[in-house]
């Protein structure tokens, strides 16, 4: 009986040992095992009674704003020139006048030019000392007298209207006739003839054409008169003015007093010859009654 109820508690003690055991090992291991879904879940939270804390505005647009585009680099003259070189004087006096500063600002604002480059041999052929005898003034009207102030390509030549004007001035001082035959552009200031010998630059705004002869306008290097002002138109008087004025003017000038008289006089004249015809009747009749009295006797 003792032995009986010494095995049961040995039992219950082997039994209670092994459930610890097992216990402890399922507690060591379950913060290592991955939440299940309804772990992950957490319940709704009470809405508090404090306010939200307001985020940030996102620093990205609603709308994508489109690329940024530089501006492209406005056309550079004297670097074309200077490229193509033999234009070193034309150059020089781009920079002198200050035309360039000129031609870069319309190009910026989009304007189109069209430029006659001379070459450095265009200049030597000039009389010596051509240049240096111009005031500042007419140095910058010869340069732009190389310019116009719109884009004319080579083919657009033939439709312009001469005198073709110029950036210089007007056309009766700074006259260009500019005439095409076949491919040939001719140019003409009435004291030099020269040809378009090539195009040295291009593009939407600006062509840069090649001339051999420095084109010499009449303004500068011979100067015409000036036109003569129209003369002033007279002012007409109303009719009844000038009728009556007229008048006057007749009545008391010399040459109407003169006719005034000489009519007076005709007719003072034409008086007497009627009264002497009449008194040579009268005695004629006189002398014929007489005559015949004494016959009667």
């Amino acid at each position: 009986m003792i032995k009986q109820g010494l095995i049961s508690f040995a039992l219950l003690l082997s039994f209670f040992y092994h459930f610890t055991t097992t216990l402890a090992a399922h507690a060591a291991l379950s913060p290592a095992q991955a939440p299940s879904k309804n772990q992950a879940q957490t319940p709704a939270k009470a809405p508090s009674t404090t306010q939200p804390s307001v985020e940030p505005p996102s620093q990205v647009p609603l709308v994508q704003a489109p690329p940024h585009r530089t501006l492209a680099a406005p056309t550079d003259v004297t670097k074309i020139l200077e490229k193509a070189d033999g234009f070193s004087v034309f150059i020089r006096l781009l920079k002198s006048t200050q035309i360039i500063i000129q031609i870069e600002n319309q190009l910026n604002v989009s304007n189109t030019l069209t430029i006659f480059a001379p070459t450095n041999g265009a200049f030597s052929s000039l009389k010596p000392g051509t240049l240096n005898s111009l005031t500042t003034e007419q140095k910058a009207q010869l340069v732009q007298y190389h310019i116009l102030p719109t884009f004319i390509s080579l083919s657009n030549f033939e439709t312009l209207s001469n005198p073709v004007r110029t950036q210089a001035s007007n056309t009766y001082d700074f006259p260009l006739n500019i005439t095409t035959e076949g491919k040939w552009v001719n140019i003409s200031t009435g004291l030099v003839n020269t040809t378009i010998s090539g195009t040295i630059y291009e593009d939407n705004q600006l062509p840069v054409y090649r001339v051999d002869k420095v084109l010499l306008p009449l303004g500068i290097f011979a100067p015409r008169p000036k036109p003569l002002a129209p003369a002033p138109t007279p002012v007409l008087k109303p009719k009844n003015e000038s009728s009556s004025s007229s008048s006057l003017e007749s009545s008391d000038s010399p040459v109407a007093a003169a006719t005034d008289a000489s009519n007076g006089f005709s007719v003072a004249r034409n008086g007497k010859a009627t009264i002497g015809v009449a008194m040579v009747a009268m005695i004629f009749m006189w002398w014929r009654s007489f005559e015949i009295f004494f016959l009667w006797e």
